[in-house]
């Protein structure tokens, strides 16, 4: 009985690429894809409007709910509540990119959430599963950047270029400069910079020195930036291609 009880009491734990997890990640792509692509074809601004904003608007109240949840249940913690993760100013620029749609805040949002949100929804450090609370807030802030970021790029049509790749290296600095004093002054681990996660990522392959583990973690930030650019440039590299090689009467 009494076993029976803590089983009940247990938190539910996450199994990386259990259903749960699988289904989550399927809904981060399809269902943008399937918003996208509605709006294209009805050419409706005013859904595509609302759309926007819905999206903005989850986000925000999952940020701020979860936040007062934590409050509520005495659980809170202003050192550890800051928004100091990769992930929070991924969700700043997602937001901003929904309400106004300015393409500088696109493609901040596409760089930074699919490298750095994208590569957490596929290795969360995350220890407890669905329907823990902590679990639902986790992905719907996590793949609600992500859900906006296929969005614009299928509705607002954006293309990155290779200024996007360099503007968003150096937006990065800004972001790895004021993280590591808010780590240092707090002693969280914002951004991953004082140590690596917790769970199993791609970051268990960097250095355990310090200072070699952030330099490494700017050549991944940059490696992942220039990947994430590469099928743009491979497909303007091909329009141009055909575009040279048909005859003048043609063009």
């Amino acid at each position: 009985m009494l076993a029976l009880v803590r089983a009940m009491n247990s938190e539910p734990a996450f199994h990386l690429f259990g259903p749960a997890h699988l289904f989550v990640i399927f809904l981060t792509i399809c269902t943008p894809l399937g918003l996208g692509i509605a709006v294209r074809i009805t050419g409706s601004e005013r859904v595509d409007r609302s759309v926007a904003v819905c999206l903005a608007l989850l986000l925000l109240t999952n940020y701020f709910g979860y936040a007062f949840y934590l409050w509520q249940h005495e659980l809170f913690a202003w050192r550890q509540a800051l928004p100091f993760q990769l992930c929070d100013w991924a969700m700043v620029t997602i937001i901003v990119a929904l309400f106004t749609e300015r393409r500088s805040w696109i493609e901040l949002s596409y760089f930074w959430g699919i490298a750095g949100t994208f590569n957490a929804i596929l290795t969360p450090n995350l220890e407890v599963g669905f329907p823990d609370i902590r679990f639902i807030s986790f992905f719907v802030g996590h793949c609600g950047i992500v859900s906006g970021v296929i969005y614009l790029m299928i509705v607002r049509r954006f293309r990155p270029t290779p200024g996007s790749v360099w503007r968003t290296l150096a937006w990065s600095q800004v972001y790895l400069v004021a993280t590591v004093l808010v780590d240092y002054l707090t002693g969280v681990n914002y951004g991953f910079l004082l140590h690596k996660p917790e769970a199993a990522s791609i970051l268990d392959y960097l250095s355990n020195t310090r200072w070699l583990y952030i330099v490494e973690l700017e050549g991944l930030a940059l490696l992942f930036f220039a990947l994430l650019y590469l099928p743009f440039a491979l497909l303007r590299r091909l329009h141009d291609m055909r575009r040279s090689s048909r005859p003048l009467t043609d063009r």
